[in-house]
């Protein structure tokens, strides 16, 4: 522990790039430590980690195989030690996308235009989180008609003696043979299931409805919250239980202007622009633009009858005037 302590101070002290460093104490002593010059930060960085990484696995009781990871390579991935149930959601969410190859492409396809629009967020809070998005994907393929995808239910019951598993009391069995698995034939294109995605979700019943790929079928809440998806091995769990009213509305109103932008689309000639100008963005790619979204509103708005723009008027004197008695 001793050395640990002593690497991490001597880490400090060699991060601040000084060749020497004199302490003055109120007692009239001092003591100087000399440090070499590294040639940046980085290599401060490494090279304390190699020394902790190898006191760790040579002095420290019941640590061995350190595995030092000094040159990281920017992939991303979340780690479990002891949530299996976890682990077994990740291999469905697998079986899923070696099922059907649209299944990967539409899921990325959300997520992006997600991340984009700050629905998902890296720091927690009431964001909707990745593995939320991708279930609320796995439940719209279910719903096609037909289904682009089976139910965890039938793929329960395809499992044979080798697939079953029960962790911490929770059944989590389901088939792990992809030729089992018999697919209905849906001809539907990427585009149509993109477009179908926000049309869906934009009229969902979130108020009293819940999602749950387990059935492939909505049920009523079983508890309050704006946003409910039961956790497909944990379900008495909600995995989306940290969505408020706020960021659900955000969603919806999203799914509802990228529909009609979609539907645009469709009858729009994409224009290379005039000379100087930027190229108007069209098809996909104004989906990932986050001002393309954001200007739907007002268009939306400039193209409607005149007759519902009075309605609209007059609804909103009338409620105006019922607040003011």
């Amino acid at each position: 522990m001793f050395l640990i302590h002593f690497c991490v101070w001597q880490y400090k002290l060699k991060r601040d790039h000084l060749p020497s460093l004199h302490l003055q104490p109120k007692s009239g002593l001092s003591m100087e430590f000399q440090l070499k010059r590294v040639s940046s930060e980085r290599v401060v960085t490494q090279s304390m980690l190699s020394v902790i990484g190898e006191s760790l696995d040579r002095f420290a009781p019941g640590c061995v195989g350190i595995q030092k990871i000094l040159n990281p390579s920017g992939f991303q991935c979340d780690l479990t030690a002891n949530n299996r149930v976890a682990v077994k959601s990740t291999e469905l969410l697998y079986l899923y996308g070696e099922l059907d190859p649209r299944v990967r492409f539409l899921v990325f396809t959300v997520r992006c235009w997600a991340r984009v629009h700050n629905i998902t967020s890296n720091i927690p809070g009431a964001w909707i989180t990745n593995f939320s998005l991708t279930v609320m994907v796995l439940f719209f393929l279910q719903k096609r008609n037909p289904p682009i995808i089976p139910t965890l239910d039938h793929l329960k019951k395809l499992a044979g003696p080798a697939d079953r598993s029960v962790v911490e009391g929770n059944d989590c069995t389901f088939v792990r043979d992809f030729s089992k698995v018999l697919l209905q034939k849906n001809s539907n294109t990427l585009e149509d299931l993109l477009r179908e995605f926000f049309d869906f979700y934009a009229t969902f019943p979130f108020s009293n409805m819940s999602i749950n790929i387990r059935t492939g079928k909505e049920q009523h809440k079983p508890e309050v919250a704006p946003l409910h998806i039961q956790n497909p091995f944990e379900s008495s769990l909600n995995i989306s239980k940290n969505v408020n009213n706020s960021q659900l509305d955000r969603f919806i109103a999203l799914c509802q202007e990228t529909s009609w932008l979609l539907q645009q689309s469709e009858t729009m000639i994409p224009r290379a622009g005039d000379q100087g100008d930027n190229p108007t963005p069209w098809g996909l790619a104004s989906l990932l633009l986050p001002s393309q979204v954001v200007a739907v509103k007002s268009r939306k708005k400039r193209r409607e009858p005149a007759s519902e723009r009075i309605k609209s008027l007059l609804e909103s004197l009338k409620n105006t005037k019922s607040t003011k008695n």
